[in-house]
């Protein structure tokens, strides 16, 4: 698994806490891309009104999860590698 901070390290340039690693949106999906191959695949709404982001390289080799906060920035929240779907049991299947 991909260190999350040597990536936030590399990307980041703005301050941020030792806890919340965030940037410009533009700024931090052209990073993903160029070093990893990623791109937005899938999305949720949060209850604070943030935006929830999947971002995946081709097959899920990679993937790292963001939020875009209201009127702010774009901030991590995990990363990792092999990403796999789960195939769905019960009601809604």
């Amino acid at each position: 698994m991909r260190p999350l901070l040597v990536l936030a390290a590399l990307l980041l340039a703005a301050p941020a806490s030792a806890q919340t690693v965030c940037g410009k949106r533009d700024d931090v999906l052209k990073k993903l891309l160029e070093s990893y191959d990623e791109t937005p695949h899938q999305w949720g709404l949060a209850n604070n009104g943030g935006v929830v982001e999947l971002m995946m390289s081709p097959g899920g080799k990679t993937w790292t999860i963001v939020i875009t906060l209201p009127g702010g920035p774009m901030c991590f929240v995990g990363s990792g590698d092999g990403w796999m779907p789960v195939k769905q049991k019960g009601k809604g299947a």
